[in-house]
């Protein structure tokens, strides 16, 4: 059996290029296998890791070559291959992985598509993708992920598209695993679960007595090495006998110098460049430091420096660290991105000879058991061959088809619907154990495992139910205990804070276990002194040890597991420690502050339907609150409804080809209105009435009855109906806007391509005075006159710059994020005042035209913030061309990540896409993005 390994530069030094070669090794010494090792990009004279020098290697294009040209001898010349260099690939979009170009297409597909293997094996989702198109169809493709996929961002995305044409795809941990299994769903391929081997061979063992920390890491942002700098420096003094060595090259090496220089530690910590022995530095440390943040999958180099017996202290993100450190046995876990925390774990084990020791004698013995080169490439042998062996049956390929028209169908040919991500750490084998003594009890099959962890199934759950049903858990459960709490108000937050006096820490643990025993609910541990961070069933919190808190939450799960209720749903329930002044937060802070003269209640607040106690203070209206009603206002077509088709037809009559202004693009009606209001039910409950301009028109799926919600007819909008109407153009529905009967002051405007993706608040759009904030953009808009060829958005707003100009003597420059837009009735209504001609003239317009102001996307928040009247501000947004092909794997992004604030869904007029395509797309991506149903539906 022949294996082929296909890396993108193996003379690189990387943690997937050692784990490839430390494979390839074992596996070369199995009787029947050989092995060999393709590299896209030659790139040093010789391999960096000495492992690469000893197993066979050829690459594809030589990068050390001036320009880069094909390894293989070729006819081509340095003109030819420096135009082919300097090509974007086509195989490989940039956005995957930029270091691709044409010429190494060309390379690509010359070797994969002659390829004499039997396994061929990707180490990056931007390899598979070409690979699955190029391999011929007798070689077995399997895809080894090296990273956590659900943290890599645009780079993970071939991996979603092209998974379902693989034969199989293994994963380090079976954290990503799941995500992967929930993502793929029907259309995934064979997934396994094979972590990373400790390399063969003799490896010098460190004495246990050195006073040094070894820490290798590339010198990059994601790495955090100033994080272990940083810890380091606040406990340099008080161990002045140690020192900090730091192994690696990247950007980032001159801002560490820069860092060591001004904690005055150049004597002590050493910055010393790429080692290819690092097994002989690690024979000689004493401790070992991981800080790297989220997209470690399985790092190697722990594994390195425990067999080498050296205990490791290391960021518990959520892949990755907790597989490999076993918490006060060998090394410790630190809650990731806690500085503070890393130094108080780095000062125990520094000053802690006996207990350092211990760890370490754990440390080699444990790692050798746990991940013995025997044990892993026995499971790779096993897969490998099993998979060459099924090659030839008819429903291999039958298979992969049937995948791929899944894929396919689940969303078009750019987009997939995926689970999304959480930061939740994943659960011992101990918890496991219990959590399916959990799920046995679960006689009405509510409860599921949804990646990795219990969680109950439904579909009616919006998120603001959840942040006060946590709430109603964790309170009920410290009432029952007669443990006191007072539920206080955090800034900015939609979940909900409870602060217990320190000294009842253990009591309210104990009270939290008692009554969520056997429940599916989870505590995740806030800065815990004794147990490794991470997040345990609530039942296990008795005896938890200390800690600053815990985020108490269930769990909660759509049918389509592509809605994840969790942590971030979370009731917080905080220990606050007492001092002279009263009490202080051990975290965070409050809307009154983070110190509080007493924790005990003296009034209650309601939440939901229910009254829980809380300080004075918080049942005030604050300085920073919102206490004015917000409306949401829409305008909506339906361009299938055939009246209003006809008279469309009838007004554009010999109007000359359709245009953006004009055409399908402008009025095309894909449901999108149903999901923008179920937005607002999930993410925007404090909207008071939303109201539904239309043409007359109303969606079939509308509930006629309910209270929050009121059709406005355009013939009860306008000033002058039998003048302006029938329109078809937005810009003069939206100039009568302030006309809406009941509608207040402060509302908010939604096209209905506008949709909310998190929790927000009244604070998100209005200061507390009023004042609206709006969103400038980084486009702008061109200093050149109105031309008859723009488009009608573009010359509305040069129309506005040139009434403002006039007005105000001020000349705009840039427009705005299209997200909801926070408006004044009256400031629009002085406007059409101070304006009449020209809004006006906007409101007779029947299309959008070069003549049009547009008053509520640009000019009311100009004119507003030229009158002291709004504030820009930032949001967190992003916008997605369905018409760009390209665009539609950004949708499994916002999917996946939830976490932008506001989005936009818009579709370019000159789309090559095709029509049932762009609708697929937005369908799917919706109903995956928002599953529950708003109560505007019927």
């Amino acid at each position: 059996m022949k294996i082929t390994y296909l890396l993108g530069w193996g003379d690189e030094m990387g943690g997937t290029e050692l784990a490839t070669y430390t494979q390839a090794q074992h596996l070369a010494e199995r009787p029947g296998i050989e092995v060999e090792i393709l590299s896209v990009f030659r790139t040093r004279a010789e391999p960096f890791f000495p492992e690469a020098r000893e197993l066979p290697l050829r690459y594809l294009v030589d990068r050390t070559a001036t320009p880069e040209r094909p390894v293989r001898a070729t006819e081509l010349d340095d003109a030819a291959c420096r135009t082919l260099a300097a090509l974007p690939s086509e195989l490989i979009r940039p956005a995957w992985e930029d270091a691709f170009d044409r010429l190494s297409d060309i390379e690509l597909t010359a070797a994969l598509g002659a390829l004499d293997t039997d396994v061929l094996v990707t180490t990056t989702p931007a390899l598979l993708a070409a690979a699955v198109a190029l391999a011929p169809a007798r070689v077995v493709t399997v895809h080894q992920e090296h990273r956590p996929t659900q943290r890599r961002g645009p780079s993970g995305e071939p991996l979603l598209l092209h998974a379902p044409r693989l034969d199989a795809l293994v994963t380090l941990t079976g954290r990503t695993r799941d995500w992967l299994a929930e993502s793929l769903g029907a259309t995934a391929p064979e997934l396994a679960v094979i972590p990373n081997a400790v390399p063969d061979g003799f490896r010098p063992r460190a004495d246990g007595e050195s006073k040094v920390i070894v820490m290798a890491a590339r010198l990059t942002g994601e790495k955090r090495v100033d994080h272990a700098v940083r810890a380091f420096a606040q406990i340099a003094d008080a161990h002045p006998e140690w020192s900090l060595r730091i192994f690696g090259g990247g950007h980032r090496e001159r801002q560490l110098r820069r860092l060591v220089d001004g904690f005055g530690l150049h004597d002590r910590v050493e910055l010393l460049g790429p080692c290819q022995d690092m097994a002989a530095e690690w024979a000689k440390a004493g401790l070992s430091l991981m800080t790297a943040g989220h997209n470690e999958a399985f790092p190697l180099v722990l594994l390195e420096a425990l067999a080498a017996g050296v205990p490791v202290i290391a960021y518990d993100v959520v892949t990755g660290p907790a597989e490999i450190v076993r918490h006060r046995v060998d090394g410790l876990l630190v809650p990731p991105g806690e500085i503070g925390e890393l130094a108080v774990a780095m000062d125990e084990l520094m000053g802690d000879d006996e207990t350092r020791r211990g760890y370490a004698r754990a440390a080699r013995e444990g790692v050798y058991a746990r991940f013995s080169s025997a044990g892993v490439t026995a499971r790779w042998e096993e897969l490998y061959t099993r998979l060459v062996a099924g090659r030839d049956r008819p429903e291999r390929l039958g298979g992969r088809a049937d995948r791929v028209a899944l894929g396919v169908a689940s969303g078009g040919c750019g987009f997939r619907p995926t689970a999304p991500h959480t930061y939740d750490a994943a659960a011992g084998a101990d918890e496991r154990t219990r959590e399916d003594e959990i799920l046995a009890a679960d006689t009405e099959g509510r409860i599921i495992r949804s990646v990795g962890r219990l969680a109950e199934r439904r579909d009616d759950v919006r998120t603001p139910r959840m942040a006060d049903w946590n709430l109603e858990l964790a309170a009920s459960a410290l009432a029952a205990r007669d443990v006191p709490h007072v539920l206080v108000r955090t800034p900015g937050s939609t979940s909900h804070t409870l602060a217990v006096d320190a000294d009842d820490r253990d009591r309210a643990l104990k009270a939290l276990a008692d009554a969520l025993h056997g429940q599916p609910v989870y505590a995740e541990l806030v800065n815990p002194r004794d147990a490794a961070p991470g997040t345990v069933l609530a039942e296990r919190l008795d005896g938890i040890g200390e800690l600053a808190g815990v985020k108490l939450f269930k769990p909660v799960t759509t049918t389509t597991l592509s809605l994840r209720h969790g942590a971030g749903q979370a009731c917080t329930v905080a220990f606050w420690n007492r001092d002279e002044a009263g009490f202080r937060a051990p975290f965070g802070t409050t809307l009154a502050g983070a110190e509080l003269p007493s924790l005990t209640p003296t009034a209650t607040l309601r939440v939901a339907d229910r009254a829980y106690p809380t300080l004075q203070v918080f049942t005030e209206l604050l300085v920073k609150d919102v206490d004015f009603p917000v409306d949401a206002v829409y305008t909506w077509v339906d361009d299938r409804d055939p009246e209003w088709r006809a008279r469309r037809d009838a007004a554009l009559g010999g109007a000359g080809p359709a245009s953006a202004d004009n055409g399908a693009v402008r009025f095309r009606n894909r449901d999108e209105l149903r999901f923008s209001l179920r937005s607002i039910a999930m993410y925007a409950p404090w909207i008071r009435h939303v109201y539904l301009v239309t043409a007359g028109q109303r969606p079939d799926w509308l509930a006629d009855e309910h209270p929050g919600l009121t059709v406005v007819d355009h013939r009860d909008l306008f000033a002058d109906p039998e003048g302006c109407l029938p329109t078809f153009n937005s810009h003069a529905i939206e100039s009568q806007l302030h006309r809406i009967e009941g509608l207040s002051e402060h509302f908010l405007y939604f096209n209905d391509d506008m949709f909310l993706g998190r929790p927000t608040t009244p604070e998100t759009f209005f200061l507390s005075n009023g004042t609206p904030r709006f969103f400038w953009s980084s486009a702008s808009v061109p200093a050149l006159p109105v031309s008859p060829a723009d488009e009608g958005y573009l010359g509305a707003a040069k129309n506005n710059r040139e009434l403002l100009r006039e007005a105000f003597g001020r000349t705009t420059t840039h427009s705005f994020f299209h997200v909801p837009y926070a408006l004044r009735r009256s400031v629009l209504r002085e406007i059409t005042e101070r304006f009449p001609a020209e809004t006006g003239d906007t409101a007779r317009s029947r299309f959008r035209s070069v003549t049009d102001l547009s008053l509520v996307s640009s000019l009311h928040h100009h004119y507003a913030y030229l009158t002291g009247r709004a504030v820009p501000g930032g949001i967190s947004y992003d916008f997605v061309d369905i018409g760009d092909r390209h665009d539609h794997a950004r949708l499994g992004r916002l999917l996946q990540s939830r976490d932008k604030t506001a989005f936009c869904i818009g579709e370019s007029p000159d789309s090559a896409v095709t029509d049932e395509e762009m609708a697929l797309a937005i369908r799917s991506f919706l109903t995956a993005y928002f599953p529950v149903r708003s109560p505007y539906e019927v």
